[in-house]
This record gives structure tokens, sequence and C-alpha cells, in this order.
């Protein structure tokens, strides 16, 4: 296990590079199965799935495509509640097979406001695939087609998640640590 301060926090190693390419391949091959034939389009969200949609991309063995749409709703550690839209879609969505690539989903505020949004864009189905999940934090239902780890509560940095714009070029995921 490492350690590794960022700004005024310690973080420690939860999940090694390993783990992470493990569990997106095999979550790739889920969706090369369920999409096939459909050329679906990855809708990453910027700026902490970034690592992860190209990652998974490129595991991917179906044609598809890739967009990025940015919202925020973080500051420093904490979520502040309002989700805001700093960069939009410019695809037409009609009739297209969209997956939302997330890098985390813990109150699940986010996706609910996005999956309306592109709801009114006519797709043919919406899914979401996130690197992370929050069980116990979810404070709305939502249908996660695609999961690569369930997570405790913990605050967490690395392969794209960040702290205060830090920590994102990590390549394993670290956990807050409450004494080090």
């Amino acid at each position: 296990m490492s350690i590794v301060k960022i700004k005024d926090k310690t973080f420690k190693t939860s999940i090694s590079e390993a783990e992470i390419k493990e569990q997106i391949k095999r979550v790739a091959g889920q969706i090369s199965q369920d999409m096939a034939d459909k050329n679906p389009l990855l809708l990453g969200v910027l700026n902490g799935s970034f690592i992860f949609a190209a990652d998974l991309m490129r595991e991917i063995t179906i044609p598809c495509e890739i967009s990025f749409v940015k919202l925020a709703s973080y500051q420093g550690i904490t979520s502040t509640g309002k989700v805001h839209e700093v960069l939009g879609i410019n695809e037409d969505l009609t009739d297209r097979h969209v997956i939302i690539v997330e890098d985390i989903v813990d109150t699940g505020r986010t996706m609910r406001q996005m999956i309306e949004s592109l709801g009114t864009r006519h797709p043919a189905s919406v899914h979401i695939c996130a690197l992370f999940v929050k069980p116990d934090k979810l404070e709305t239902e939502l249908d996660i087609d695609y999961v690569c780890f369930s997570i405790p509560n913990d605050f967490i940095v690395g392969y794209g998640l960040d702290y205060d714009q830090q920590g994102r070029n990590l390549k394993e995921i670290y956990t807050l640590c409450d004494n080090v």
C-alpha cells in the first residue's frame, strides 16, 4: 500500500491499476455483447471519466462512437447538491443507443438530471456505465447497467477522479485516510 499527499489530505492505495483494467475489460465485454449491431454512442461525463472512457472504448470490440459532456457538482471533497452543465452535447441523439460513461455515481442526482435531459433528444435507449457506484449514498433510484466497482461511501482519487483538480493522473485508486 502506498500513501500520497494531495494538497492538505492524505490518501492510501485501495484499488490497483490491474484490478481497474480487469473490471473495465469485463464491462467492455458486456457492452460489446449487449450492443452488437447498435453502434452505441459513449457519452463521457467530464472531467472525471476521460481516462475511464478512453480505456473502456479501447476494450469495446464493436463499432462505437464517443462524445463528451461536462457537468459540475463538486467543490473540493463535497457535492454542492447542484448540477451545472458546463459543456453541452452537440450530437443528434435521435434513435441512438447512448451509454453515459461516468467515473462515479454517489447520490445519483447528476445521472437522474442527465437522463431526463437526454430523454428530450429522443434516443433509442439510454444506459449508464459507471466505474464506481456508492450504493449506500444513492438518493434516487437508477438502473445502472454496467458497473465496474461498488464501493463504500469513501472519498477517492486517481484514475481520473480528483481532489480539488489534483490526483487525476494517479494510475491507481486512493482512498482518503482519516488519520495518517
